[in-house]
């Protein structure tokens, strides 16, 4: 079991578009069981991402509403419909805010060996597919808040008031 250390907000890992998988490899499915094995060690988790861990790659794992995997190259199509609920992320470990998601997701993309998947989800599973992609796209979930609640993430982040990153 292979755990890596989480990157934390202020790493420019997290703000940087990561880039398309093109090779499915022997590489590429080590870092989906690095991916894995850190995802089922990190506490409240719902889904760790490649720049997560500081790989510039598109590919991440899941563990939400019963549902496990991983997806590469992801795509998503999103209902209209907007559910908000608290959300948290390993990257600013100990900070929830109320985030404004799609209620519904469907994720297209890859599995490890390169075959075509496509992942639907509502609540939860939705909200990690969603949260996950982002990071993808060097965004973490504090840039999707606004007004007050923006403000709020802003300070308490620039304040340092989330825990410690995780060591493993």
């Amino acid at each position: 079991m292979t755990m890596r250390d989480i990157r934390t907000i202020g790493d420019p890992v997290l703000r940087t578009p990561c880039e398309p998988i093109t090779s499915f490899d022997t590489e590429l499915r080590a870092l989906v069981t690095d991916l894995m094995d850190t995802l089922l060690g990190a506490p409240g988790r719902a889904g760790v991402a490649a720049p997560q861990i500081g790989v510039s790659a598109q590919v991440f794992v899941y563990d939400a509403d019963g549902h496990r995997g991983h997806l590469i190259n992801p795509t998503l199509e999103l209902s209209t419909e907007l559910h908000t609920d608290d959300e948290g992320c390993l990257s600013i470990p100990g900070l929830y805010f109320p985030t404004p998601r799609a209620l519904h997701a469907t994720a297209h993309g890859f599995d490890q060996n390169g075959e075509p998947l496509t992942i639907t989800g509502s609540g939860f599973l939705a909200r990690a597919l969603q949260h996950e992609t982002d990071h993808l796209l060097g965004r973490l979930y504090v840039d999707t808040l606004r007004g007050d609640t923006r403000r709020r993430a802003l300070r308490e982040i620039r304040a340092g008031r989330f825990d410690s990153p995780r060591h493993t």
